[in-house]
């Protein structure tokens, strides 16, 4: 195994040389292992500022690039479809690809949820973010498939073994977890060197920029300009990692470090602020104590608590003030719903609607009001705030959260917070952090799902001690101000 690594390494190296690629060999040192693949490591000091490569645009796969460009061209694919067949077919040429040798140093596929069966899905996902999401993904980019491959298979008589639904997958989780938007004129595409740098949250060592212009090749025609840039994932919709275009040399792409790395270190990219759903469903992998992770409230579990204690009328009406307010949470896959942060604090969204749910009717109709009459939406909510709050109010102020955690909301908080936990199934937080500790980091998927469990069931714990702590707080206030009032009322003796 070891020589194998090596000589795939070594060609990769001549690869690179031949391709104009150039890095700094006595700075820069390659690391292949079965359990993580390459990473990148530093070979002497390096400091903030050095470029540590330069990789020609001609040397990435892209659409523009490819072999396949005519054949994608007359397709009309574009964004990670077209990426991904550009990546099937030069799979499918083996070692006659350009780009064999840097091929030959990616895995066959990542370890993402979207190429994991079904069965591991249901098993493994349920109750996280990812469960439902990853469900409809596999059937839409099954239909892509079907729809956009499949009849160039039949037409041109492609060989299936290389451009079938699992090639195709399996080529999405590469552009998924690998692609990076070049220019306008590139899209985005596989940049070879670059891709082989592993993440790590808060701990950029190095950054990759481009150029600042389109590099319209010379032989384009008008008819075959492509400027879109890339706007979705090759999984849920979301940018290729992204270049920052700062370099004066539109025909380069440059690394640079933007940090002092000693001898012997990994050196890390960062792929962006994620979450841990958004780590494991695009690149396949998790992180203890992410800080961007969050849990989401669907508007639909917040209506089923609304609607276990009032009438569907009543929730409609509150819900449509809510709107009218020029309120509203999250959008995404045709779902709204509401996040909670790492610290698990909810959004205050979330917290309004709640509280304009549990309004007294007398409060609910002079908020009503206030909206009919007031020149800003956000006012209304803010002099319902002030008079029952005796508090004074300036306009344009953010509406306080702290304020909007009477007993009612906080209790209505903790009922939030265990229903989105029943969904986890029966097994306890205890259980799911007794199984993460025993779990080998080599048993991928049960290791990473489990630290989403995990990290996800953290934050709906937290959102319970802030209720709770929203509660006492709110106990202890009334108690000062019933013992206020008791010795204004006492006379002297």
């Amino acid at each position: 195994m070891a020589s194998s690594s090596s000589r795939r390494l070594r060609a990769f190296k001549r690869w690179m040389n031949s391709q104009g690629i150039e890095w700094s060999s006595d700075a820069i040192g390659f690391i292949d292992t079965p359990e993580q693949g390459v990473s990148v490591k530093a070979l002497r000091d390096l400091t903030e500022g050095e470029v540590a490569a330069t990789i020609p645009k001609a040397a990435c796969l892209t659409i523009k690039t490819s072999g396949a460009r005519d054949l994608i061209r007359a397709a009309c694919l574009d964004g990670c479809l077209g990426l991904s067949v550009a990546l099937m077919y030069e799979k499918s040429l083996g070692n006659k690809s350009p780009w064999a040798a840097y091929l030959q140093l990616l895995p066959d596929r990542e370890c993402l949820p979207l190429v994991w069966t079904l069965d591991e899905v249901d098993h493994l996902l349920p109750g996280t973010e990812l469960h439902k999401i990853v469900k409809e993904d596999k059937a839409l980019i099954y239909d892509d498939w079907k729809e956009s491959i499949m009849p160039l298979v039949d037409a041109l008589h492609l060989v299936p073994d290389f451009f079938g639904a699992e090639q195709y997958f399996a080529a999405r989780t590469l552009v998924a977890s690998r692609s990076f938007q070049i220019d306008d004129y590139h899209g985005f595409g596989m940049v070879p060197l670059a891709d082989l740098f592993n993440h790590k949250t808060q701990a950029e060592d190095v950054h990759f920029t481009c150029g600042t212009f389109d590099s319209k090749s010379d032989d384009e025609d008008e008819e075959g300009n492509n400027n879109d840039s890339y706007t979705e994932s090759a999984v849920n919709g979301e940018p290729a990692n992204a270049l920052g275009c700062t370099s004066d040399d539109s025909n380069v792409l440059e690394m640079i470090m933007v940090k002092d790395v000693k001898t012997g270190a990994e050196i890390f990219n960062t792929y962006g602020f994620a979450g841990n759903a958004a780590l494991l469903h695009r690149y396949g992998f998790t992180e203890p104590d992410n800080p961007y992770d969050i849990v989401n409230i669907d508007l639909e579990l917040v209506l089923y608590w609304s609607s276990s204690l009032f009438s569907g009328r009543y929730s409609r009406a509150r819900l449509s003030l809510w709107r009218k307010l020029d309120y509203s949470g999250c959008v995404s896959h045709n779902a709204e719903y509401f996040e909670i942060s790492f610290n698990g604090e909810p959004q205050v969204e979330l917290l309004i609607l709640l509280y304009i749910m549990l309004l007294p009717e007398d409060d609910y109709c002079k908020l009503d009001l206030a909206f009919s009459t007031a020149c800003n939406h956000k006012e209304p909510i803010s002099i319902i705030l002030s008079e029952k709050c005796n508090i004074s109010w300036e306009n344009g102020s953010e509406v306080n959260k702290d304020l909007l955690l009477t007993e009612s909301v906080c209790s209505a908080l903790l009922w939030l917070a265990d229903k989105r936990e029943s969904l986890y199934g029966l097994s306890s937080m205890k259980d799911d952090i007794e199984a993460l500790e025993k779990c080998s980091r080599k048993e991928r998927k049960l290791y990473h799902s489990l630290m989403l469990r995990v990290s996800e069931r953290r934050i709906l714990e937290k959102l319970r001690t802030y209720a709770t702590v929203g509660t006492e707080l709110l106990k202890t206030t009334k108690r000062a101000s019933t013992r206020k009032r008791m010795r204004r009322t006492s006379g002297p003796v």
